[in-house]
């Protein structure tokens, strides 16, 4: 018998082996029947590494489970990831896309039939629809000086953008939340800075980073609750 060769990569936080990790959509399933305010959602989910129309059912039963509290924020992945095949950012983008169209579409419940460059249906129908109108708010991201990037987020309406590369990341300020909202953006979410400052010029969400930690000393971060305005 021919033997064959595995090899095995496990998922870790930001290459820490030592952090257990799991698997975030079932961690996120807990937690819609587990509360009744916070909304839950990604920040974000590498489109291209999943199939569409997965994410598409994943993301409707955690809306449903939620009862309209799930947000679907999205973004090509990294080009270095083991799991994307070696895809460069050009064709990643372009799964994104193509997969954002079809999870909208599958969303509505109608029958759907797609041939794209990289997926392709044919008529194919989710039946569940979303509990939110007129769909899951979805969250772009990326580097928000990147016009594709920008593009991507006035045509779904939200952004958890950064601002600049990985490598040399600058603070996104007020007047860029300002221009995105000029431009046609609903929802803007942001990450340090000052709250306040960010909530004068229209931002929506304001995010706080916590470290892996216990249980208790996180629950003791999200019951301080939002910062003051």
């Amino acid at each position: 018998m021919a033997g064959t060769r595995c090899s095995w990569r496990i998922l870790v936080y930001q290459g820490d082996a030592s952090q257990p990790t799991y698997d975030p959509w079932i961690c996120m399933a807990a937690m819609a029947v587990a509360t009744e305010r916070i909304r839950i959602g990604t920040t974000v989910t590498p489109l291209p590494r999943r199939r569409p129309w997965k994410v598409a059912a994943e993301a409707v039963a955690l809306d449903h489970l939620s009862d309209g509290r799930f947000v679907l924020g999205v973004g090509i992945g990294d080009p270095g990831d083991p799991f994307m095949e070696g895809k460069s950012p050009k064709v990643l983008a372009e799964m994104l896309d193509e997969g954002l169209e079809l999870i909208d579409r599958l969303w509505s419940g109608e029958r759907v039939s797609f041939r794209g460059k990289h997926y392709r249906l044919d008529d194919v129908r989710l039946t569940a629809r979303p509990v939110q109108e007129p769909r899951i708010p979805v969250w772009v991201g990326g580097n928000m000086l990147v016009p594709a990037v920008r593009r991507r987020i006035l045509r779904w309406g939200g952004s958890c953008a950064y601002k600049g590369s990985t490598d040399a990341p600058q603070q996104i300020t007020p007047d860029d939340v300002r221009g995105l909202l000029e431009d046609g953006a609903r929802e803007v979410k942001v990450s340090g800075g000052d709250p306040a400052a960010f909530a004068e010029a229209g931002a929506a969400w304001w995010g706080r980073w916590i470290a892996p930690m216990g249980a208790e000393e996180t629950l003791s971060i999200v019951r301080e609750g939002p910062p003051p305005l």
